[in-house]
């Protein structure tokens, strides 16, 4: 186990990026179930959402455009990129497109019923946010952003940086027709805590994960770690 977690073979880092993939299938099912609630979106969702309507274009086409120019600023801004962001960047939204194809979910008649749908699919996320984590394989690019831009705010809180991000992702979502209601409220003050209490049953700590960076999964593939690396040296917190 200690090997898989810190991808030192390419089948570890192979079979780290299928969890990661199916951990972010599933994801992509609860993200499905906040925006299927039908009383507004979490602030990414409603800019994902914007930009489908106004481009006309699947929500996951929309996303992964958004992940990927986050990407950009993540690499731009020389934040630790690992393999992980990349299948994030396309997985969530295809799957997103998947559940909305199939159909599978009824859409709730009722308030109760959609803010109940709304925690299960935060419950859905918490979950395979861990089991995606626990890959150790990189972080998320709006995650990375986050911790990129409160790096170069030294002055301002995380939390107030994030508040901030949020808004904007928010407005500029809701400008382009983006579905703005009580769900993105729930979303926003929600999230973090379903997503602690979900840790705290499973006994996980995010900040013990040590995510490779990419550069080093690609030695460890093509057989280039050196074997006088030092311990630790290709991770990440």
């Amino acid at each position: 186990m200690k090997d898989l977690r810190e991808n030192r073979t390419t089948g570890a880092i192979l079979l780290n990026m299928l969890i990661a993939a199916v951990s972010l299938f599933v994801n992509g099912f609860g993200v499905f179930l906040t925006i299927h609630a039908g009383i507004g979106s979490a602030p990414w969702d409603v800019l994902n959402i914007g930009i489908s309507k106004t481009l006309g274009i699947l929500y996951g086409n929309a996303s992964i455009a958004v992940s990927v120019t986050i990407l950009i600023i993540d690499i731009l801004m020389k934040e630790p990129i690992g393999i992980a962001m990349f299948i994030d960047a396309v997985v969530v939204g295809k799957a997103v497109d998947f559940f909305n194809w199939i159909d599978i979910v009824p859409k709730s008649s009722t308030v109760v019923g959609s803010i109940v749908m709304m925690f299960i699919g935060l419950v859905v996320l918490a979950y395979t946010q861990f089991t995606y984590m626990i890959a150790s394989l990189g972080c998320g690019p709006r995650d990375t952003l986050l911790v990129g831009l409160a790096k170069r705010l030294k002055r301002l809180p995380i939390g107030l940086v994030s508040i901030m991000l949020l808004g904007t992702a928010t407005l500029i979502g809701w400008l382009l027709g983006g579905p703005v209601g009580i769900g993105t409220i729930i979303c926003a003050f929600g999230t973090g805590p379903v997503m602690q209490l979900a840790f705290r049953t499973v006994r996980f700590d995010a900040t013990k994960i040590k995510h490779q960076r990419l550069r080093d999964s690609v030695k460890v593939i093509f057989g280039r770690k050196k074997k006088e690396e030092p311990l630790g040296s290709e991770y990440y917190e």
